[in-house]
């Protein structure tokens, strides 16, 4: 399967590239919402408490629209994006944004586009050409750089920054796994059974957590926490799954270059750090880099 397989015309990659813009700007805002929340909320109670939420949501989400059960395949790939999307990501940056600040934390999530266009090659078989490559590379490159000059990067690697690595591998893997799935079950419907899928161990945990120490937090961290929930671990994967599925994943993968900046700009808005004229600039560059590698959206074969 190509990168172009997915998609029936160019009508169907911008409507991908549409529901991916939506996404990313969903998700742009967890690492300062998590940021928040575990400011006053146990970091494993956060990771895996927006889960089992968001699971009662697909729950009921389910119930209502019906539609059949996945298969005994799609339930083992379910299991993979569960441990990519709903454990992975949530878990690991929550316990580094415990010590760390979202900005730094967009510094890992730079490379996120590249984890997954990785996994888009070794899981869904899409084979996007060099020249994706190259735009991809320099986009990365692009937001790299706007974060040193903003002075997002210090010091050497910590256990934080190595639990956002696990992070964002983790994350591409089910992304691309996700986005694949997708096309087979819809956007909705993928993340709704992963969610359901990951509850006989994200629900046990979170419990344990309520019972050792039951949450006490602020307006803020509920707030944040309930974000969380209801869009980051499940609204969003709604328009994020469906425009991967339709776009392709390598392709519509690339968005996700704008997400560094953006979690800068909600950093700034939420958690009072400055964004400098220069960012600006590179956001401009930015941007150009993820137009030019959607015009090379044609796959090598």
């Amino acid at each position: 399967m190509t990168a172009q397989s997915s998609a029936t015309g160019p009508r169907t990659i911008t409507a991908g590239l549409a529901l991916g813009g939506v996404g990313v700007l969903a998700f742009s805002m967890s690492l300062p919402a998590t940021r928040i929340a575990v400011h006053d909320l146990n970091p494993w109670f956060v990771a895996f408490g927006r889960a089992v939420g968001a699971g009662l949501l697909a729950w009921a989400y389910l119930a209502i629209s019906g539609g059949p059960r996945p298969t005994r395949a799609q339930w083992r790939r379910l299991v993979i994006v569960a441990l990519g999307v709903v454990v992975g990501f949530p878990l690991f940056t929550s316990l580094a944004l415990n010590t760390q600040t979202s900005a730094h934390g967009a510094v890992v999530v730079t490379v996120l586009p590249a984890m997954t266009a990785v996994f888009a090659v070794l899981r869904a078989g899409e084979r996007p050409p060099l020249r994706f490559w190259v735009a991809r590379t320099g986009g990365v490159a692009a937001v790299l750089a706007f974060l040193v000059f903003t002075g997002a990067v210090r010091g050497a690697l910590t256990g934080s920054d190595l639990f956002l690595l696990a992070a964002v591998v983790l994350c591409g893997l089910g992304y691309a796994e996700g986005g694949a799935l997708a096309r087979e079950l819809g956007g909705a419907r993928t993340i709704c059974w992963a969610l359901l899928v990951s509850l006989p161990v994200t629900a046990p945990i979170t419990a344990l957590m309520i019972l050792a120490a039951p949450p006490h937090a602020g307006p803020a961290a509920w707030s944040a926490f309930g974000y969380l929930t209801v869009v980051s671990m499940f609204l969003g994967f709604f328009a994020w799954y469906a425009g991967l599925a339709r776009g392709g994943i390598a392709t519509v993968g690339q968005v996700q270059l704008a997400q560094p900046v953006l979690t800068l700009i909600w950093s700034a808005l939420l958690l009072g750090e400055t964004v400098s004229a220069t960012s600006i600039a590179i956001m401009l560059v930015v941007l150009t880099c993820v137009v030019l590698a959607q015009r090379t959206r044609g796959s090598a074969g």
